[in-house]
């Protein structure tokens, strides 16, 4: 089945948390001129909110066996409130920390003999966007782009070492420019309707594997679908 879900207590600390971290970093920067200038610790911060719509389990859904009892994973829609905020910086990293059970699937340390399991839970892509449709085709209207991502999310393997783990994800994404039609510099221009396929081609349980008391019995459905509105909020002008 799809890995859990973070309740809703969680989300709301740290969509709260985020928002005040954000209301900080964007009170000198909606202040400044919106031009590049050097920066030495933290530079101008960008952000938007993305709503995001996101149908898990697409395709072949996987069956596992709970207790004796086999049972097909079911198809989920989940909705997400992200705050996407990027704060480019000089400052080097910091170390993860480490945790005796891994949160996702429930494997202790002891059980994949290693000291600790790495405690990085820090959701990250690093992408490679290679363009099939510019929006200067479509008269500013339309663009869609394939994307080769390294995505770093939760572990969902039984053997993983770390809570977070590298999956191979390719996404085929569109984007619709719904206020294309407003004048030049105007902030509503910039935002964006966009669809997603994604295809996560490593790190999900294989026929099986035994995660936590669900044995897969097929292999996890990689494929999900997307829909986000892209909002960005600051810089105003992007």
């Amino acid at each position: 089945m799809s890995p859990p879900l973070i309740g809703s207590s969680v989300v709301a600390r740290r969509l709260t948390s985020l928002a005040t971290f954000a209301a900080a970093l964007l009170i000198p920067a909606l202040g400044a001129a919106q031009e590049e200038r050097a920066c030495a610790v933290l530079c101008m911060p960008g952000l938007k909110i993305e709503p995001t719509i996101t149908v898990e389990n697409l395709g072949s859904r996987a069956r596992v066996q709970v207790g004796g009892v086999t049972e097909q994973t079911q198809r989920e829609t989940i909705f997400e409130l992200i705050f996407a905020l990027d704060v480019p910086t000089e400052l080097g990293l910091a170390p993860f920390g480490g945790t005796s059970e891994h949160p996702f699937t429930g494997a202790t340390a002891t059980e994949l003999g290693r000291d600790d399991i790495r405690d990085n839970v820090v959701e990250i892509e690093t992408e490679l966007n290679l363009d099939l449709l510019d929006s200067d085709q479509t008269g500013g209207w339309l663009s869609s782009h394939f994307d080769i991502i390294d995505k770093f999310s939760p572990g969902e393997l039984p053997d993983a070492g770390s809570v977070y783990t590298h999956k191979l994800n390719l996404e085929l994404d569109t984007a619709l420019h719904l206020f294309n039609w407003l004048p030049e510099g105007r902030w509503l221009r910039n935002a964006e309707a966009e669809i997603s396929i994604d295809y996560v081609a490593t790190g999900l349980p294989k026929a099986g594997d035994l995660i936590g008391d669900e044995l897969f019995l097929d292999d996890a459905s990689p494929w999900s679908l997307s829909i986000v509105l892209v909002l960005p909020l600051a810089p105003l002008v992007p």
